[in-house]
């Protein structure tokens, strides 16, 4: 039987593999086919090549050469029996590239694993918006106001909890069935804030210009406001306890955008656009005929928007390019079809189960975020627990503050009683804001979430140079300083650059939301807010 030695060459060139490894043959009869291999010692030496400094690594002395470090059989095919010396270089080079396609080979992913990542996404997003769609059909037949995903989001956290105390791996098993279904909504979040800002020139058509700088000068002046008492709360209360930091659980992020992606949705884009220039009533009404160029033109612009530079990002926000492809995709079709940009901005989001538009398709998650929220809880419930004092507090107040400054100021400066209360949500994220507005009487829901998309927006923007001339240094008090004040956008920008705050801002951004909707659903915080409001 053959036995191969892998001996090391003394002549080296950094660019050829013989030099680490060459087996010569000898013959021992009846043993057992083994090779052996000897590591290359670890000594550097540094050369200079075009004026930069490379580092070689030089082969062992022949005499520790004499001693093999470790064999494994022939028969693995991770190795390839090599030829003598006197093999060319052209036949050890064949076999080294042969090896290395073999290796490749087995890192890959298969069509089947590919096939069933899809289906694991469509399984575990598809539990997710069906609970969310069957507890809304429930609370809407029982007549409850309270928000149907807000309680399915208590639901699932206590399950966690529960699966965790008793039985830890079904916790863990849980936790990693829906990962892909998190991870995608985690990726597609500011697409569902869209539609709010796409219709805003329908749903200010009948504010003043008076009235509307008067939001404005709320959402400027409450967002600093706010941001001030959350970041100065946290650094009090840091103060009391004084809780050392430790490190928080990983957060995944999602892939980046693929080329794949850009063609497949520009494909769409171009075919329904044509097709329903020519056939505008084609799948039965013009909403869902509009669908796909409309839903193809929102996510081309956010898709470009996320690739631009940094600098550019920090003026002209992916979220802002999106709605701006999507209205001059609606502006184009209105030109050609001449119908007009209102009639299609009209058939973006329709507000009809029966008869959805683009914006209705985005908007049908925001109520898988909040149950996704139970979930970054639940991967931060040790954070949580450690922090409790500092997170809860300054959340709290700061919410607190948010809800009753809106209507304070709003009085003060005379805007009038039904758009201030539609704005009172305005630092809570878009999809537990129109849940809370309709607790009132009266509001204007589209105004509500323009106004917490543009305070998102006023957020990203801002909220570093803010915190940094506020000198808030800590990152729990920069983190629910952020959530407390932009939600959702202000959590990504800062996130981006910060990442050691991002869990402190996903635990803000979800408490703030849960708190603002369980105070507004008391009956006298509703009254007093009414009354503030005039």
């Amino acid at each position: 039987m053959a036995v191969f030695h892998a001996t090391p060459q003394h002549s080296f060139s950094p660019l050829s593999l013989s030099n680490f490894l060459h087996p010569t043959v000898s013959t021992a009869p009846n043993s057992i086919p083994w090779c052996h291999f000897r590591p290359l010692r670890s000594r550097k030496a540094s050369i200079a090549f075009n004026g930069i400094s490379r580092a070689i690594y030089e082969p062992r002395s022949s005499q520790e050469s004499n001693k093999p470090i470790f064999k494994v059989p022939c028969s693995s095919r991770r190795f390839l029996p090599m030829e003598s010396p006197e093999t060319s270089p052209s036949s050890r080079e064949f076999l080294l590239l042969k090896s290395s396609a073999s290796d490749g080979a087995t890192t890959s992913p298969t069509l089947s694993q590919s096939v069933f990542s899809v289906i694991h996404l469509a399984v575990s997003l598809g539990i997710i918006l069906a609970t969310d769609k069957l507890l809304k059909k429930a609370f809407v037949a029982a007549a409850i106001k309270f928000p149907s995903a807000l309680f399915g989001m208590f639901c699932i956290f206590t399950v966690l909890l529960a699966l965790d105390s008793t039985v830890p791996s079904a916790a863990t098993g849980v936790m990693n069935f829906f990962e892909p279904a998190l991870l995608f909504i985690q990726r597609w979040l500011p697409l569902f804030y869209v539609p709010s800002l796409v219709i805003l020139p329908l749903s200010v058509k009948d504010i003043p210009a008076a009235s509307g700088i008067k939001i404005c000068f709320i959402i400027v002046v409450g967002w600093l406001a706010t941001l001030c008492v959350a970041g100065y709360m946290a650094i009090a209360v840091r103060n009391i306890v004084k809780t050392e930091m430790t490190d928080a659980e990983p957060m995944q992020k999602p892939s980046p955008f693929s080329f794949v992606e850009v063609w497949s949705w520009t494909g769409i884009f171009v075919a329904s656009f044509v097709g329903a220039l020519f056939y505008p009533t084609a799948l039965g009404t013009s909403a869902r005929t509009f669908l796909p160029f409309l839903l193809a033109s929102t996510v081309l612009g956010y898709i470009v928007g996320s690739k631009l530079p940094g600098s550019v990002k920090t003026v002209f926000h992916p979220i802002i390019c999106c709605a701006v492809s999507a209205d001059l995709a609606a502006l184009a079709f209105g030109y050609f079809s001449r119908s007009g940009l209102d009639p299609i901005l009209a058939s973006y989001l329709t507000k009809a189960s029966s008869n959805p538009g683009a914006g209705d398709i985005l908007m049908g998650f925001l109520g898988s975020v909040i149950l996704s929220f139970a979930f970054s809880m639940f991967k931060q419930r040790k954070l949580v627990k450690r922090h409790a004092a500092e997170i809860f507090t300054s959340v709290i107040i700061s919410t607190i503050f948010s809800l009753y400054s809106t209507a304070l100021i709003g009085r003060f400066i005379g805007l009038e009683p039904n758009l201030t209360v539609s704005i009172l949500p305005r630092c809570i994220t878009v999809a537990l804001a129109l849940s809370i507005v309709t607790f009132f009487e009266g509001t204007n829901s589209s105004v509500t979430a323009a106004v917490v998309v543009v305070t998102g927006l006023v957020g990203a923007n801002f909220v570093q140079a803010a915190l940094d001339n506020l000198k808030f240094r800590d990152p729990i008090a920069r983190g629910i300083a952020t959530a407390s004040s932009a939600h959702g956008l202000g959590t990504a920008a800062l996130s981006a650059k910060e990442p050691e705050a991002l869990p402190f801002c996903a635990i803000a951004y979800a408490l703030n939301g849960i708190f603002g909707s369980v105070l507004c659903s008391l009956p006298l915080v509703r009254q007093s807010l009414i009354a503030i409001a005039g």
